[in-house]
């Protein structure tokens, strides 16, 4: 019997490989092993749902039946590995061993967490996948108001999308400005006057340091002695790339699963794409990169080995308060930032001392001439 290739993860990056491998080889057989329910749907879809009133059900696309039958594989769900064991080609569930041709890690990357004291943590809550939407909804059902935790992406486009589901929104988290790692100062300024404009209330610097019960609802006190009265948190302070079972089965990780430019792990026969993994040393959390991988990973599973390449990667966030394209320049690349524009109307543009354009973040009508800019941009992995 002929052992299947193996996608461990049922997000974007699994259930788009697993599409793109049937369509070029619709008979070695394939299995996916997910530590959830197995529904398809977009992650990034998740910091929509309250604006469009959608629950968790309205957010899914896909049974894990259905995808099943349409993928022509096995979908286990709520199940996970224990152990990867590379010299002999097989994993562990438990007790039981599991052959693969192929391994494919697509298992993505878990919410940070910080301990916070008081008497209500089960108050907080990441919002990863699915599940964590749904538990999110429940609990805030009836609810009024939300803390936000996290200045980043995420934390900004729930502070957008909850906003407009009708609730009052306060974002903590200890920086300067929002989207730190992103933005240009000024676009970050524009980003959050939008913000604001729906209500959102911002304090940047301190952080959170207790969450305790109140008469009516819970209190959050900061650090710098600031106390804000709310219902529940939302924690969106970054992710990080899942890494421990590959790091224990001997794989090569750094900040993800370390891969090759054909998503090849440091073993043979084991590859990695999406949020876990670090592709030729960049580890890219977005949608655009996790396509271009699944294409080319599809190809090299099917018996024509491919390199993936990046061409541009701009990333629009979903902060339709003040909408926002960016694409940071390619790492390494140094250039100077020039600033064109007026409110939340800017185009923040990063250039070379030659004249070429390196990088760029558009907020507001900007964003109208992001795809003139990409045609300048270069790549980022060619």
């Amino acid at each position: 019997m002929t052992a299947p290739v193996v996608i461990v993860g049922t997000g974007l990056a699994g259930y788009n490989l697993a599409r793109e491998f049937r369509k070029l080889d619709g008979e070695t057989p394939l299995l996916l092993i997910t530590a959830d329910d197995g529904r398809s749907y977009s992650k990034p879809m998740l910091s929509t749902g309250f604006a469009k009133n959608k629950d968790a059900d309205g957010l899914g696309m896909a049974e894990p039946g259905a995808m099943a039958e349409q993928l022509k594989a096995e979908v286990r769900t709520h199940t996970r590995i224990s152990g990867i064991d590379p010299g002999h080609k097989r994993l562990w569930i438990g007790e039981e061993q599991v052959p693969y041709r192929d391994l494919i890690l697509a298992w993505g990357a878990q919410t940070v967490q910080v301990p916070i004291e008081g008497d209500a943590g089960e108050a907080v809550f990441p919002i990863n996948d699915l599940e964590d939407y749904a538990r999110f909804r429940a609990a805030a059902a009836g609810k009024q108001r939300v803390l936000i935790l996290g200045a980043g992406l995420i934390g900004c486009e729930f502070a957008n999308d909850m906003s407009l589901g009708g609730f009052e929104v306060e974002l903590v988290a200890p920086c300067e400005q929002v989207m730190p790692t992103l933005l240009h100062p000024a676009a970050a300024a524009a980003v959050q006057a939008g913000l604001e404009g729906l209500g959102v209330r911002f304090h940047l610097g301190p952080v959170l340091t207790r969450l305790q019960r109140a008469a009516k609802g819970l209190e959050a006190h900061l650090s710098d002695g600031t106390l804000i009265p709310c219902d529940l948190v939302v924690s969106a302070i970054g992710l990080r790339p899942r890494i421990d079972l590959a790091a224990a089965a001997g794989l090569q990780v750094n900040r993800g699963v370390v891969v090759d430019r054909h998503l090849r792990t440091s073993h043979g026969n084991i590859y990695a794409l999406g949020d876990c993994a670090e592709v030729d040393g960049l580890n890219l959390l977005y949608v655009m990169p996790l396509m271009s991988c699944a294409r080319a990973l599809a190809q090299t599973l099917a018996g024509n080995p491919t390199a993936v390449a990046y061409g541009p990667m701009p990333v629009t966030v979903k902060t339709p308060a003040c909408p926002l394209v960016v694409s940071p320049p390619p790492p390494g690349r140094e250039g100077e930032w020039q600033v064109e524009g007026q409110g939340l109307d800017l185009k923040v543009l990063c250039r070379d001392a030659d004249g070429n354009l390196l990088g760029y973040a558009l907020t507001g009508a900007a964003v109208m001439e992001k795809l003139a800019l990409n045609r300048q941009l270069p790549a980022l992995m060619a």
